[in-house]
């Protein structure tokens, strides 16, 4: 690791480390709750608040997922809510497409795809709260099932490759709208296809010297304490409840890619 990427020592301190602490246990909550990485929280609060470079913050938030979603699939798998092999066929097209979506990066105009992707949004944030999840129902793997799942995957790692966005926000939704499974089942499996794709974009991370392991290991033990409270308030509330909360967390979610893409015009 370069020295413009360390921030290890001689910086650490009691405050840093609390910091680190406190980012980690917002991002587990969030990420017990609506079935994301946390990533959306933790970069921008590693820049803002700690002075993380942007690719050392995301590298880093990746790290830190691995052992928050691996907590987050145990709880919500304990009460069956995992989709297991569709996370597997979902995370298979993650890669795939997080590939695709890195060559397109310099190809594509990114902020057009932002604003984009905020209408997206706008459209699910509608359509959460008029399509309510049942509870209970199994999530059948019928071959169309597969397919869309490939599909879903690959446009998931596009996404992810392009604007840096967590598989979650648009696995969570696209679950539950178009293949009508239940929130928790949606949450539950989106964490699991997380875990193989961080894995591998974390190992890259550490050759190119994009990740601090202190950091990650502090926020990512920190979230593991929080994502089991999150995965407890997502399944006590009801369904309805849950899409309205989820709404405001991708109204957030939107806020932020406009606010980007604004900044980026401007510029």
């Amino acid at each position: 690791m370069g020295p413009a990427n360390d921030v290890t020592t001689p910086t650490w301190g009691v405050s840093r480390v609390l910091v680190h602490v406190a980012i980690g246990l917002a991002a587990g909550i969030l990420s017990g709750m609506f079935g994301v990485g946390g990533g959306t929280v933790i970069v921008p609060l590693l820049v803002l608040l700690l002075g993380y470079p942007q690719r050392l913050a995301t590298g880093t938030s990746l790290a830190a997922i691995v052992p928050t979603a691996t907590v987050g699939v145990i709880s919500y798998g304990v009460s069956g809510d995992v989709g297991w092999v569709q996370a597997l066929i979902l995370a298979a097209g993650a890669v795939i497409g997080a590939q695709a979506g890195s060559w397109l990066l310099p190809r594509v105009p990114v902020r057009a795809l932002q604003f984009g992707f905020a209408a997206f949004l706008v459209a699910v944030i509608v359509s959460l709260f008029f399509i309510i999840p049942t509870r209970g129902e199994p999530f059948e793997l019928t071959w169309w099932a597969v397919l869309g799942l490939v599909g879903l995957g690959l446009v998931t790692g596009v996404l992810s490759g392009l604007l840096g966005v967590g598989g979650g926000i648009v696995v969570v939704p696209a679950l539950m709208l178009l293949f009508g499974t239940s929130d928790l089942i949606a949450r539950g499996t989106s964490l699991l296809m997380m875990i193989p794709t961080a894995v591998s974009g974390t190992i890259g991370n550490i050759r190119r010297g994009n990740v601090s392991l202190l950091g990650a290991a502090i926020v990512g033990l920190s979230a593991c304490t929080t994502t089991a409270l999150g995965a407890w308030i997502a399944k006590s509330i009801d369904p309805f409840t849950g899409n309205v909360v989820f709404a405001v967390f991708l109204a957030f979610i939107g806020g932020q890619l406009v606010w980007r893409a604004a900044r980026g015009r401007s510029k």
